[in-house]
């Protein structure tokens, strides 16, 4: 598949390693920065999506999308794995829940501003628990490639996402795409209810908040983990 990813704010928060242990299929383990879990909040819009080489269809190529997400290694390759997805295309939603076992879930969702982005979603209310997010972010500073070894290059040099079948198993979905090239950003999150959706509490403490602009991304199928 092909994505073009926009205006993304990574809102990335500490947390207790038991906590987030105890929220995570067993076949996933977690992965740690310094003895701490992280947990993060991501919201942005895509283009381009759709399979290499087809058109483009309306409703399914372009739409927002929310994730919150944490850390995992398998097999001593890491990634992603995500708690939730919510996004703005009923169609999208059915797919990935369908294809690729994600937890995605449909939301009414705005995306407004060039510069300063104002970002809402609300979850449908069909869904079994509240959760919403609205928040106005920007770029704060130069764009600059984390380095290995360093958090922010643990918080998103990640090329694979995890999830598990009904059954269990671990399957892994290989991404590419270049260095992220990270900007700080500063964040008004007047809501944020995302991560409680989940049954996890954030801390009090403000979040580490990274911007980008933009990033073009190659997906493939799920295949398994080991």
């Amino acid at each position: 598949m092909t994505q073009s990813w926009h205006d993304l704010l990574f809102a990335h928060w500490p947390l207790d390693p038991g906590v987030l242990a105890r929220k995570l299929p067993v076949e996933l383990p977690l992965d740690l920065f310094d003895d701490r879990a992280w947990i993060s909040v991501v919201p942005f819009h895509m283009t381009n999506v759709g399979l290499r080489g087809a058109p483009q269809l309306p409703g399914v190529s372009a739409f927002p999308e929310l994730n919150v997400r944490t850390y995992v290694t398998v097999n001593e390759k890491p990634g992603v794995y995500f708690f939730s997805l919510d996004a703005a295309s009923t169609l999208a939603v059915t797919a990935a829940r369908t294809v690729f076992h994600l937890p995605y879930y449909r939301a009414d969702m705005t995306v407004r501003g060039e510069r300063a982005i104002t970002y809402r979603s609300v979850r449908r209310r069909n869904a079994a628990v509240n959760a919403q997010f609205e928040a106005t972010y920007e770029p704060s500073g130069a764009a600059a490639t984390p380095k290995p070894g360093t958090l922010e290059y643990f918080l998103t040099e990640r090329y694979c996402l995890y999830t598990t079948t009904r059954s269990g198993e671990p399957r892994r979905l290989e991404i590419h795409h270049q260095p992220w090239p990270l900007q700080p950003a500063d964040a008004q999150i007047a809501v944020n209810t995302m991560a409680a959706a989940a049954g996890i509490r954030l801390p009090a403490d403000p979040p580490l908040l990274h911007f980008v602009k933009r990033m073009d991304v190659l997906a493939w199928s799920l295949k398994p983990a080991s």
